[in-house]
C-alpha cells in the first residue's frame, strides 16, 4: 500500500525534472541578431537556393545551377553558366527597439525574368547560421505562405 502512495509523488518529481530541462534558448539559430550580423553572413561567398516553396508549390528546381552573390553595395547577382541576372537586396528592421530575428526584413527585388521576380518580396528571417538562412513570407493578398532557403556553397 505504501508503494502505491509513492507513485504520484515520484511522478510529480519526474515531471518537475523534465520541465526544468526545457529551455527556450535551445535553438541553434540566433533569435537576437543584428542587421550587421545578417549582412556579414550573406555578403560572404556565394549561395544557392535549396528550397523555394511558393504557397505549397515547390519551385526549387527553377533555380538549380544558379549561384547568388549578395554584394556589399546591395546588388544581388544570380548566375549560372549561361545567364546572369541582377537585382537588389537589403535588410531593414521593422522594430528598432529590439534586435530579434523576427523584426528583420530581408528585401529581395528582381525585375526579370519572371521566375526571379517571384523572389521579389520583403522576407522575414526564420533562422540564420553561418551557412544557411531560412526565410518566410505570409502573403497579405491570398494568405499563402512562401518559404525560401539559401545555403552557402
Amino acid at each position: 500500500m505504501k508503494n502505491l502512495k509513492l507513485i504520484p509523488i515520484l511522478l510529480c518529481i519526474f515531471m518537475l525534472n523534465v520541465a526544468s530541462m526545457c529551455s527556450s534558448d535551445d535553438d541553434n539559430s540566433s533569435t537576437n541578431v543584428s542587421q550587421t550580423e545578417v549582412f556579414n553572413t550573406v555578403s560572404s561567398g556565394t549561395w544557392r537556393i535549396t528550397l523555394y516553396n511558393d504557397s505549397g508549390t515547390i519551385k526549387t528546381s527553377n533555380f538549380t545551377g544558379y549561384n547568388f552573390t549578395f554584394s556589399a553595395s546591395g546588388i544581388l547577382t544570380a548566375a549560372n553558366v549561361a545567364n546572369t541576372y541582377s537585382g537588389t537586396w537589403s535588410i531593414s528592421d521593422s522594430n528598432s527597439n529590439d534586435d530579434t530575428i523576427n523584426d528583420l526584413n530581408f528585401n529581395i527585388a528582381f525585375s526579370t525574368p519572371a521566375i526571379f521576380v517571384d523572389l521579389t518580396d520583403d522576407w522575414h528571417i526564420q533562422s540564420r547560421t553561418a551557412t544557411k538562412v531560412e526565410f518566410i513570407d505570409v502573403s497579405g493578398g491570398n494568405g499563402g505562405t512562401d518559404y525560401l532557403t539559401f545555403e552557402k556553397n
